[in-house]
């Protein structure tokens, strides 16, 4: 077997005994905030016209104890048919996360990719069903990568920044 630095075996505890190995749980997942309207019913349900969707999405994460995160998973939606509202939904879907010997610079991978795919299943069936038992098809959105996306906004940071050092160069 391999041995890491402190010349034990991978896999088994330290010498002293300490838990070093990263480790990440869910405690809890939960709606956070929830709101359906609906404000042209009955007029909208006599349209003929399928509604524009548009879909805004938001991560939000904080410490809350110690090894304990809540990430926040905030969806915004709002369709449209002609010229009137046919509904809009605000969804908060948080979960609380163990994060154990997390190094500091993944963390926030974690918290910004991993945890949001991790929810997003969840609150994705409650606003399916908040939107279908509001009088509409289920709105079935599309799988997210949000590892993909949280890595595509840090190189623009990273990209941004090192702008800025040349210009002040």
């Amino acid at each position: 077997m391999a041995e890491n630095e402190t010349g034990a075996e991978f896999g088994e505890p330290v010498a002293n005994g300490a838990d070093t190995a990263p480790a990440a749980g869910v405690l809890s997942q939960y709606v956070k905030d929830f709101s359906f309207e609906n404000p042209n019913a009955p007029a909208v349900f006599q349209s003929q016209t399928a509604p524009a969707i548009d879909v805004q999405f938001n991560i939000g994460s904080g410490q809350v104890a110690e090894d304990v995160y809540e990430v926040v998973l905030k969806i915004d939606v709002r369709a449209q048919a002609e010229s009137q509202v046919a509904f809009v939904v605000d969804l908060s879907y948080a979960g609380l996360f163990a994060l154990r010997n997390i190094p500091a610079d993944q963390l926030d991978a974690f918290l910004l990719g991993e945890a949001p795919r991790i929810l997003f299943p969840f609150a994705r069936r409650v606003l399916a069903d908040a939107v279908r038992d509001g009088g509409f098809p289920p709105l079935l959105l599309e799988p997210i990568d949000f590892g993909g996306i949280y890595l595509q906004q840090r190189a623009q940071q990273q990209s941004l920044a090192e702008g800025e050092q040349a210009g002040n160069a």
